[in-house]
């Protein structure tokens, strides 16, 4: 019998992937992922929303305004992935 963990691994902690996903899809993915990351001590993290219409980016970003772990966020350069993209800061409380 093999001892699992539900601890996550923070390597694959380092991003989140939420492309063709409704919002009522995404927004719980989102909620348990930031926690988890927080929890891993991670500082950053890229959420991968898509660019598309951009109603889920902008759901995921306006979850992330209010979000009581999150320091700042931002859209991704171009080379992160332009507006496919959100990178986030956590808190460090």
């Amino acid at each position: 019998m093999s001892n699992t963990t539900s601890e996550p691994d923070s390597s694959s902690l380092s991003e989140l992937r939420l492309r063709h996903l409704t919002i009522d899809e995404a927004l719980p993915k989102l909620e348990r992922y930031l926690h988890d990351a927080y929890m891993a001590g991670l500082s950053q993290v890229r959420i991968i929303h898509g660019k598309g219409a951009g109603i889920l980016r902008l759901s995921v970003r306006r979850e992330l305004a209010h979000h009581s772990l999150i320091k700042s966020f931002r859209p991704g350069e171009n080379w992160e992935g332009g507006e496919g993209v959100t990178i986030v800061e956590f808190t460090e409380e």
